[in-house]
């Protein structure tokens, strides 16, 4: 963000499941803590996504009408990925692409590990897992992502893919390189 600020570009950061309240049943729901249909997670997500383009305040709409750039930790793209593998692509992307109150982004910056790479990282956040947090899952979203963006390309969204095996600062320059592209 230091990076891109400095070339005189305003950001704001927003992330999903949101700190809205949607989000924070989002996230009960990824801890486990309370059980959800894969319909449930799907529609939840919807929800959250909406209030997060729409909220008057907090909203990536508002971000950008008072001159901000925007950077979200995921968006409908999880979705696609996560809940296509469970409901099938079709109809995730039913309900979140095109879809009134849910912005296309100008990038998506897609930080490509393998399973076992993100498992490893995983573990070493000292935290609990979510319940997506495993090889098995982990192994078919990152197949679903391969398949959610050959299909978004196709509608001609803008998708880069960084190895984010390296370090952070190599990591970071790769991220940066990808996000300038979109201001010249």
């Amino acid at each position: 963000c230091q990076a891109v600020e400095e070339r005189g570009i305003s950001l704001k950061t927003t992330v999903e499941p949101t700190d809205m309240p949607s989000g924070k049943a989002i996230r009960e729901a990824l801890s486990g803590r309370i059980k959800k249909t894969p319909e449930e997670m799907a529609e939840m997500f919807i929800a959250d996504r909406i209030l997060h383009n729409t909220d008057e305040k907090n909203g990536i709409n508002a971000m950008l009408e008072n001159g901000f750039s925007v950077i979200s930790d995921r968006y409908y793209y999880s979705s696609l990925a996560y809940q296509g593998a469970a409901l099938g692509y079709d109809l995730v992307a039913k309900l979140n692409l095109d879809r009134e109150g849910i912005r296309t982004p100008d990038l998506c910056i897609f930080l490509d590990l393998t399973p076992e790479k993100s498992l490893e990282r995983i573990g070493g956040r000292g935290e609990a897992t979510e319940i997506y947090e495993n090889k098995e899952y982990l192994t078919k979203t990152r197949a679903m992502f391969f398949n959610v963006f050959e299909k978004l390309r196709e509608r001609g969204e803008n998708i880069a893919i960084i190895d984010a095996s390296g370090g952070v600062d190599e990591v970071a320059k790769l991220v940066l390189e990808s996000a300038l592209k979109i201001y010249s």
